[in-house]
């Protein structure tokens, strides 16, 4: 096991040799080869005769190309001791999570927890935080606060311009902000689900180069048409790579892999590598597919991660294969940092840092009467959730009614959900969804994409109240509520990480993702699929502190 790591005064001296099937990207093709290191740096890649023979294949680390690192519960120094082992060397990390939660600082912190490992983390400059102005964020950045942040050699890139009406409109804070990436040369990343024709035109005219939300093959089209860079993303929640990766055949060089958000229990089951072997199961070139997780990224963000090439940094991986992608070892400038399925990464200490200030409810601060909620001949506003997909639907159903109040209706499958304010005292927003399925309990989150409130949904008032009041408890965290039995994961930096090891981590979620499953959610990741359900700038409906949501007009019901 190695020592904890510090970029800033830690080189690597080991100087050895590694020889095996060696997948040049470059030259397409595949053929034995000896790879020598010193340093850190690849010195000379010697080919090795034909006759040579080797049962692995070396080939360049995955990156995943769009990750919020927040979003897996784990802080970077945990979420790189797992990644490792599925081959990932390294991320572009948006830490907008937890900009939204403690601005700078937070960022900050992502940046020095990050250091402490031999992995390449390569962080954005969040774009919008708050991402809109109908939700209750913990923080603001405004186009000078970016400026500073792409001013640091560490940060690589502008985040998700996730305001793309500001863009479409030419707000002058939005404006400034992509222009300042410019200036200093520093790509700006997309967000702009559903964004077509000339609308998606102007868009990326702006100088947006890349979109991680298209989720079918016609739009990804249409923007790969004005020159944006798609990634196909396949997160907990989010999965699109069923229906963009036959794109990758006739664009190889402009499609990226990316997870955008893995819950802990996924990302300790696979990564990148998972997308690999997906895509070559499709019939798809492997140096395609090699190219989107490996060379792309690099090129496009300009990083200092090494492609297998003399004088590149010694990042690589050892597989079984070529097609399942199953990874022996994992070597990041030269460090043998994951091997036979056990990552070599040891655990440091995390400062805490949060922000967190609301009291516990009670059951009557949840109750929703017939005469402040919409209603036009019985039917009321339905949040429609989709599986495997951030965009909700609009439905308007007949609401049940216990005396003057709506309540849960859960014969139909139309749940209360509300969200509460973490930041400071307010008034609870509340609405109804499908699709949860709970048939008895509730479930709550602090992960509450953006701004991170609490997010909540249940059968009855009192298992709301409980599920809330379990996370408010622990100052952050997810949890589950049914009578009696009652579970609760601790999430205490910034209500969005948990400070554990990321294993156990992965453990604990999994038991809690099972409770709310047995509690009768059909949903393949019940939490991840609820804390999207206050995200705005996704359409079509949504809730955030402040109200019912219309994602199509942006604005409040």
């Amino acid at each position: 096991m190695y020592e904890p790591f510090h970029k800033t005064n830690t080189m690597n001296t080991q100087s050895f040799s590694i020889s095996g099937n060696l997948a040049d990207v470059w030259k397409k093709s595949v053929y034995p080869a000896e790879i020598r290191v010193e340093y850190g740096v690849i010195q000379s890649i010697r080919r090795l005769d034909p006759a040579a023979s080797f049962s692995h294949y070396i080939l360049p680390g995955f990156i995943d190309s769009h990750v919020h690192v927040e979003s897996s519960m784990l802080v970077p120094s945990e979420f790189a001791r797992l990644a490792v082992v599925h081959g990932t060397v390294g991320t572009v990390s948006d830490p907008h999570e937890i900009a939204n939660v403690c601005g700078l600082k937070g960022v900050e912190f992502m940046i020095d927890n990050g250091r402490q490992v031999p992995f390449k983390f390569n962080f954005g400059a969040p774009s919008c935080v708050p991402a809109t102005l109908f939700e209750t964020a913990g923080a603001t950045l405004t186009s000078a606060d970016v400026r500073k942040l792409l001013e640091k050699e560490e940060i690589k890139y502008l985040s998700e311009m996730m305001n793309f009406p500001g863009v479409l409109f030419k707000d002058p804070e939005v404006m400034k902000k992509i222009a300042a990436a410019h200036a200093l040369g520093k790509p700006v990343d997309g967000h702009a689900p559903g964004l077509r024709g000339e609308q998606a035109r102007e868009y990326i005219e702006a100088g947006i180069s890349t979109d991680h939300e298209c989720f079918t093959a016609e739009e990804a089209i249409d923007k790969l048409q004005h020159g944006m860079h798609i990634l196909i993303r396949e997160g907990s929640a989010a999965k699109n790579f069923e229906a963009l990766i036959e794109l990758l055949e006739d664009h190889p060089r402009m499609i990226m892999f990316c997870s955008d958000d893995k819950h802990p229990d996924s990302l300790a089951e696979g990564h990148i590598n998972r997308l690999c072997a997906g895509a070559v199961a499709k019939g798809i070139d492997v140096f395609s597919v090699l190219r989107a997780a490996c060379v792309n990224p690099v090129l496009h963000y300009h990083l200092d991660i090494g492609l297998l090439r003399e004088g590149d940094p010694a990042d690589f991986i050892v597989a079984d294969d070529l097609v399942d992608f199953r990874i022996r070892q994992t070597y990041i400038d030269g460090l043998l940092v994951a091997d036979k399925g056990n990552t070599l990464i040891r655990p440091v200490p995390v400062q805490r840092i949060n922000q967190f200030d609301c009291k516990e409810l009670t059951v009557a601060d949840l109750a929703v009467t017939t005469a402040e909620y919409p209603s036009d001949n019985g039917l009321i506003p339905v949040i429609e959730a989709l599986d495997g997909q951030l965009i909700t639907n609009r439905l308007d159903l007949p609401g049940k009614q216990d005396g003057l109040n709506w309540v849960s209706d859960t014969e139909n499958d139309i749940l209360k959900m509300v969200v509460v304010n973490r930041y400071h005292t307010a008034p609870v927003a509340k609405c109804f969804i499908r699709n949860i399925g709970l048939k008895s309990g509730a479930i709550a989150s602090s992960v509450a994409h953006d701004s991170h409130n609490i997010v909540a949904v249940g059968a009855d008032d009192e298992s709301i109240a409980g599920a809330i009041n379990l996370v408010i408890r622990e100052q952050g965290g997810v949890s589950c509520c049914s009578g009696e039995n009652r579970s609760v994961l601790p999430l205490p930096i910034a209500g969005l990480m948990s400070d554990q090891d990321g294993y156990a981590v992965a453990k604990a979620y999994t038991a809690i993702d099972a409770m709310a499953k047995a509690m009768g959610s059909p949903l393949s990741a019940p939490f991840m699929t609820l804390s999207f359900m206050a995200l705005l700038v996704i359409p079509h409906l949504k809730l955030s502190d402040k109200g019912l949501f219309d994602g199509d007009r942006f604005e409040l019901l």
